[in-house]
């Protein structure tokens, strides 16, 4: 069976996740796990989809981005589809670990993607910095305190914090720092 893991970071990311869902479903995934979440936290749909597969399945995604935070992870995620006796198969790069090439290529090209970040990582360092120093820098705009009205309002309307948090693609807390009295 072929299994698709679907991942964007935030709730703004709807076309990727669709697209992502699109080329799973082109590639022939009978069942999909999707979740919008950071790739540094807890990904529940990731460790359900990885406790799904067995063995001859194949865990299928579009980017090896959408699946791991660096090498080490990747490797961990291999290992652990290995060991279930299936194997992982990243579409843009036509590549999968059922074969000895295919491993390779993932220990190399998950190397130089947590190059590419770490050094992207950097140089946003860099500039945040130098704009620090030049007074240019203020930071990200607070989402949850523009929509404080928004927030009211739902919450007026009898809707739970965690259905105010998802319908508006903030976090749970900013939504009770929005509604605590001060």
């Amino acid at each position: 069976m072929k299994v698709g893991y679907g991942r964007t970071s935030t709730f703004e990311q709807q076309a990727g996740l669709a697209a992502q869902l699109r080329d799973l479903k082109a590639a022939g995934c009978e069942k999909v796990f999707e979740e919008q979440v950071s790739s540094v936290g807890k990904r529940p749909q990731l460790e359900a989809c990885l406790d799904f597969i067995r063995e001859d399945d194949t865990l299928v995604v579009t980017k090896l981005d959408r699946l791991a935070r660096s090498t080490q992870h990747l490797l961990e995620i291999a290992d652990c589809v290995k060991s279930k006796g299936a194997v992982l198969h990243i579409l843009n790069l036509g590549a999968d670990t059922g074969t000895a090439t295919g491993k390779l290529m993932f220990t190399v090209i998950g190397a130089i993607a947590t190059f590419e970040r770490e050094m992207m990582l950097e140089r946003q360092r860099e500039g945040i910095a130098k704009a620090k120093a030049e007074g240019k820098y203020r930071g990200r705009k607070p989402t949850a305190r523009a929509k404080a009205a928004e927030i009211a309002t739902l919450r007026a309307d009898g809707v739970r914090p965690v259905e105010i948090a998802r319908k508006l693609g903030i976090g749970r807390a900013s939504v009770y720092r929005a509604l605590a009295p001060g």
